[in-house]
């Protein structure tokens, strides 16, 4: 294939050989979607309007939501359109917004993985001087360093992504315009971009992973100090929604981004793919929300509330 110059457009191919999968992931797709933006709209709205939620914890609660929001927003509609009909079509500037949201709210995510860490780290090791540490400005510094991470995720790997010679075709064997997917188009040389990859990988993901599994280490020889089963318990309770969401989200990031494109399955890079993008997003807030106990006393006051004013 031929070298372009900037292209108009891209074409999504995605499952575009299968169109009945097409049209049962439209649906399956459609009805995660819709979850996801309830439940995450729910978090967000139920911390910011419960008295009871405003602490530190539940402040770096709305922004995970915030961030599943942008991320399926980004993507989910163009990706039903692409499913619905026949048209597959991406702009070349829509190809490369979803690039851009989808490397910086990666970065973000992974720092706010590590900020949540530390909060659970000082929950667990120092109780007695949480909320002494834990002040309001630190919290707004923290997100501020989660949000600023998102800036530097998007800037060191897009505009070199896009600068890349694609082929003439512009067909992208993908959903979405990833940077494994868009390399692959790519008719030049993609090692530079591949090993790319792989040291921005090590360093930013798994520096941070490195940072909360240190963290971890010692939340486990604080609670394996506790004497009590019921302290044990509870701060098991405390990490486990969190430890949850990290393990979805390396799996993930580690699968696709840290080993080379051209040595991963098309196959299973597009499912993958699509699961990250429809089941993470929908399962972070269940995960966060479905056995705390706050969360649940929170939703319980604002309905009723509701119930009993639509009553009176």
């Amino acid at each position: 294939c031929a070298n372009g110059t900037v292209p108009d457009g891209f074409i999504l191919l995605g499952f575009s050989g299968n169109p009945r999968l097409e049209m049962t992931l439209f649906v399956v797709v459609s009805v995660f979607y819709t979850v996801t933006l309830v439940g995450n709209s729910t978090t967000i709205l139920l911390c910011h309007l419960d008295p009871h939620l405003h602490t530190p914890m539940y402040f770096f609660l709305t922004h995970p939501s915030i961030l599943d929001l942008c991320f399926t927003t980004s993507c989910i509609p163009q990706m039903l359109v692409n499913f619905w009909g026949s048209d597959k079509t991406i702009s070349y500037l829509g190809c490369a917004a979803q690039l851009y949201i989808f490397l910086g709210l990666g970065a973000a995510e992974c720092m706010l993985l590590l900020v949540m860490a530390f909060d659970r780290y000082l929950v667990v090791c120092r109780p007695l001087h949480y909320a002494v540490i834990v002040n309001p400005p630190l919290c707004h510094k923290l997100v501020s360093l989660v949000w600023v991470s998102e800036v530097f995720g998007t800037l060191v790997q897009s505009p070199t992504t896009m600068k890349l010679p694609f082929c003439l075709h512009h067909q992208v064997d993908d959903f979405v315009c990833e940077v494994p997917a868009l390399i692959r188009l790519a008719c030049g040389d993609t090692h530079v971009n591949e090993l790319q990859i792989s040291v921005i990988g090590v360093i930013f993901l798994m520096g941070t992973l490195l940072l909360i599994l240190v963290s971890y280490s010692h939340i486990a020889q604080a609670v394996l100090a506790i004497q009590s089963q019921e302290g044990r318990s509870k701060a098991f309770h405390t990490c486990s929604s969190h430890l949850a969401v990290v393990f979805l989200f390396y799996c993930r990031v580690t699968a696709v981004y840290i080993q080379p494109r051209s040595h991963f399955s098309k196959k299973g890079g597009k499912f993958l793919n699509l699961f990250y993008t429809m089941v993470t997003p929908t399962l972070n807030p269940l995960i966060y929300t479905l056995r705390n106990k706050d969360m649940k006393g929170a939703f319980k006051r604002l309905f009723g509330k509701d119930r009993r004013a639509s009553e009176e």
